[in-house]
């Protein structure tokens, strides 16, 4: 039976493994594993011991204790937001992109979207 902190913390590796626009191959490589056992994280199949996790910490460049964000002191994940933008490939995929343009012309889309946004 899957641990609800296991699949807390599967679901934090594979949200930033997604911003940082990572394959699950190319963080396996990195941490010297197969790609199937960085899988069974993400899903929470298997627990990722410390060692592990430091090192995916390291390739994926956040503390470990990002891995941990979002658990009450009881080891549940507190009630997730509506909409939660983590939990959605497209939101990922497009918010990945927002960044990968440059500041200037990401300042003026973004202010595009707030005027958008006010307006519907």
């Amino acid at each position: 039976m899957k641990h609800p902190v296991d699949v807390h913390v599967g679901k934090r590796i594979r949200h930033r493994r997604w911003m940082v626009g990572m394959t699950q191959q190319q963080l396996a490589e990195k941490v010297g594993i197969k790609f199937q056992q960085i899988q069974k994280y993400e899903t929470g199949m298997n627990r990722v011991s410390a060692s592990r996790l430091w090192d995916i910490a390291d390739a994926v460049e956040v503390p470990i204790s990002f891995f941990f964000e979002g658990l009450s002191e009881g080891g549940i994940a507190q009630e997730e937001l509506a909409g939660d933008i983590l939990a959605d490939k497209e939101a990922l995929a497009l918010v990945r992109s927002y960044y990968a343009i440059p500041e200037p012309q990401r300042r003026r889309l973004f202010d595009l979207a707030k005027v958008l946004s006010d307006a519907a």
